[in-house]
């Protein structure tokens, strides 16, 4: 079976973002890749182990994109294709764009990819490159089997779990609990050295939404804990905090 999986390179989720000139700046910032696109790639050679064939990662970005496919790679993964994108805003419609494009020229079995990317939360793309492409897709699956030329996929829904079955080729996004994504191996992280990644320019796609700015939260004052009082000289305290300083007006 040839499958392709698409990932996105994100910054660690214990990094401490900080902004600058009103976006996000990756000065000192260590970049990984989407932790929900690992159990993606897991996923991947786990069906591989069983059915044979071959596992292409693909990633839309920067030059620093390079780095993700590499560790895929390092997973078990056969070879990489890394779409150039440059450093401008892409969004969720030109980036299913971009990806749907060169998927269908790699002619893959099956499309996995995490179910949703931990900066940005969207949940979008894996779906829109779905229809673009014309291909049946099932998302948030937490178990994935084949019988009958078929993926047979559970899924959570509200208050249970779905199973539903999806012609091949076929867009399957992963949930966490699907797997556990391995570590790589020092004998793996050598051989990914040696493994072709292809570098494409990707088509000319007009975003169609743009981001102005971002903010962080503003800061917010420390609580106040009222302790060591009789319960009626707690809540006399209480009512005093905010009716002095936390200004909390009294309708009568």
């Amino acid at each position: 079976m040839k499958i392709a999986v698409c990932v996105k390179q994100t910054f660690d989720t214990e990094a401490k973002i900080a902004l600058k000139d009103g976006k996000i700046s990756g000065d000192g910032i260590n970049l990984i890749i989407n932790p929900y696109d690992e159990v993606a790639v897991e996923e991947a050679l786990q069906i591989k182990a069983k059915q044979g064939g071959e596992v292409i990662v693909v990633c839309a970005g920067g030059d620093r994109a390079t780095e993700a496919i590499r560790q895929a790679l390092a997973m078990g993964a056969d070879r990489g294709v890394l779409i150039k994108v440059g450093d401008g805003d892409v969004d969720e419609y030109a980036r299913a764009v971009i990806l749907a494009e060169v998927l269908k020229e790699q002619g893959a079995d099956l499309v996995l990819c995490g179910h949703v990317a931990a900066d940005d939360g969207s949940s979008q793309v894996p779906t829109r490159a779905a229809e673009i492409l014309g291909l049946p897709h099932a998302n948030v699956v937490t178990k994935l089997e084949f019988a009958d030329g078929k993926a047979v996929c559970t899924r959570e829904v509200d208050g249970g779990m779905e199973v539903m079955e999806v012609a091949l080729p076929a867009v399957v996004t992963c949930q966490v609990s699907l797997n556990e994504p391995r570590y790589p191996s020092m004998k793996g992280i050598m051989q990914a050295k040696k493994k072709p990644i292809a570098n494409v320019d990707a088509p000319a796609v007009e975003s169609k939404a743009k981001i102005v700015e971002l903010a962080l939260p503003a800061a917010k004052e420390a609580g106040r804990k009222i302790e060591g009082m009789e319960p009626e000289d707690a809540a006399k305290e209480l009512v005093a905090w905010l009716l002095n300083e936390v200004k909390v007006e009294v309708k009568k």
